[in-house]
């Protein structure tokens, strides 16, 4: 069936295969091979661097005290003729942990993804991506080094059985020595994230709607950092990148909606 790209966004998804929690049947055309991945680790020295319907209207159920705050300040602007009651702002909040090259970063700072989704006015379905947010995380071992996700410009949310589509990032690496430039999965080259879904989903709240699931992806490829000035080698050679093997991410995500309306 028809579906529609959207400016700003690179996937779309069909009817049936919304929602991060479902299992959904069916074919679809395989997601671009993975290409990058992210980073990891600091050296000693001076070096520092491198280093679709509402929910129904029921009395709010106290969530647990491990969910994050949403805020849905990010939702974009929806695409021109479109119904917006028909339309959903997601949002999902996700923390993990993170292995690139020699280097295992256990304890992610919360990453906060935002989209939107709904019907086209062809009937088609489309995605509109709204913003990535993370806070920088240290990374293990000498130096001052941390890593800060941001969005790297393509996204596909289809979900396919536990397969739940393509999701690119870069990690801007900080460092005191280090030029804001430097970045894992610069330019065209981003790291390419298919993750898949590990174990069940569960719902922890029906109002506000609030779904907790579990995801990873390994192997993937993780590209040298660039743009670090002189130190950008030493980075690199530290902590083993590029790699082609040995990486891996694993996440916990909290999953809400509110609809347009």
């Amino acid at each position: 069936r028809p579906v529609t790209r959207i400016t700003g966004w690179s996937g779309t998804r069909h009817r049936g295969q919304y929602w991060p929690w479902q299992r959904t049947a069916g074919t679809r055309p395989s997601p671009p091979r993975p290409a990058a991945a992210v980073l990891a680790a600091a050296p000693a020295l001076a070096l520092a661097v491198v280093g679709t319907a509402a929910p129904p209207a029921v009395a709010a159920d106290p969530p647990p005290a491990t969910v994050p705050e949403f805020g849905f300040t990010d939702c974009p602007a929806l695409p021109e003729g479109v119904d917006p009651p028909q339309w959903r702002c997601e949002v999902l909040v996700a923390t993990g942990s993170l292995t690139l090259g020699s280097r295992t970063i256990p304890d992610l700072a919360p990453m906060t993804v935002t989209h939107a989704e709904g019907p086209m006015p062809d009937g088609s379905d489309g995605q509109v991506f709204g913003a990535l947010r993370g806070a920088p995380t240290p990374v293990p071992g000498p130096g001052r080094l941390s890593l800060r996700p941001e969005y790297g410009g393509r996204s596909d949310f289809y979900s396919d059985g536990d397969r739940m589509g393509l999701f690119t990032m870069r990690f801007r690496v900080q460092g005191p020595l280090l030029p804001k430039s430097c970045t894992i999965g610069a330019g065209d080259s981003p790291v390419e994230l298919h993750l898949r879904r590990s174990g069940s989903s569960e719902r922890i709240s029906k109002n506000p709607p609030v779904i907790r699931f579990g995801s990873f992806d390994d192997p993937f490829t993780a590209p040298a950092a660039e743009h670090c000035g002189p130190l950008g080698h030493l980075l690199n050679d530290r902590f083993g990148l590029p790699a082609a093997t040995g990486n891996a991410i694993t996440l916990t995500s909290y999953y809400t909606f509110r609809t347009y309306d």
